[in-house]
């Protein structure tokens, strides 16, 4: 997404991200978790500890992912399943 007030999603990740702050749940296992790291104007971005891959989401984007998962969107008894079965 594109939005005139914010930062255009190319922008986004040509952000260096080498002195944000990840950010995980406390206690988890720094080798399997995942983190979050909040950008300007409202984005973030997620990766997986043991993975390369960043993800990153405007602050739309973001915003919506929160409100899903607010409402029970991606709880375990929506009958997902693992990545390599699917």
């Amino acid at each position: 997404m594109n939005h005139p007030a914010g930062i255009a999603k190319a922008g986004l990740y040509a952000l260096d991200l080498s002195t944000v702050e990840w950010r995980a749940v406390p206690g988890s296992d720094p080798a399997d978790r995942l983190e979050v790291a909040f950008l300007p104007e409202g984005a973030a971005a997620l990766r997986h500890s043991a993975r390369d891959t960043v993800l990153i989401y405007d602050a739309q984007e973001w915003r919506a992912f929160l409100l899903g998962l607010a409402d029970g969107e991606f709880d375990a008894d929506m009958g997902l399943v693992p990545a390599s079965v699917a």
